[in-house]
């Protein structure tokens, strides 16, 4: 997704997760979007439906099974608050143990921290930039390790300081 195409507005808190994923930056999300070949190919790697695979965002009515039955999510809501970070009990064991179990999830301490110090609002501008293509400004996910729309390696931020993690569970997949 180029830089200029956030349909949700810039600051929309559905791209923010409860957990502190950045949604925009969720293959899903951008598959549902832009690329409905890569859709179907990620709906057949999860044993799910590609209606199913659509995704508007953790905080949306239209979620992927991984998403729609969060623990987080459900908890946040139960507990009346926004995000995780706010929490007495942060970070609780469910949340380490989704943080550790997936490379795109590595920065999510210091995502939920960042949301606390500058608010949501800002913490979107910011990690837009960390998902963004340096070359050619394209939004790509933890595990385009190249840019989708340029060739750019890395293909932004993220993949620069995590490809090591990242190349190893797509091998493990």
């Amino acid at each position: 997704m180029k830089e200029t195409e956030n349909p949700s507005g810039p600051s929309d808190k559905k791209m923010a997760a409860v957990c502190g994923l950045y949604c925009e930056a969720c293959r899903y999300f951008i598959s549902t979007l832009e690329d409905p070949e890569r859709l179907k190919w990620l709906a057949a790697q999860a044993n799910i439906t590609e209606d199913e695979a659509r995704c508007y965002g953790c905080r949306s009515e239209k979620r992927i099974p991984f998403c729609a039955t969060c623990k987080m999510s459900s908890c946040a809501a139960d507990r009346g608050i926004d995000f995780c970070g706010e929490c007495d009990e942060y970070p609780c064991e469910d949340l380490k143990a989704f943080q550790s179990a997936r490379p795109h999830r590595i920065e999510l301490w210091a995502n939920l921290d960042r949301i606390r110090a500058v608010g949501y609002r800002q913490w979107l501008k910011e990690i837009r930039e960390h998902y963004t293509c340096p070359r050619c400004r394209t939004l790509n996910s933890a595990y385009d390790l190249k840019c989708r729309q340029c060739g750019e390696e890395p293909g932004c931020g993220y993949v620069a300081q995590h490809r090591s993690a990242i190349e190893l569970a797509l091998k493990n997949r």
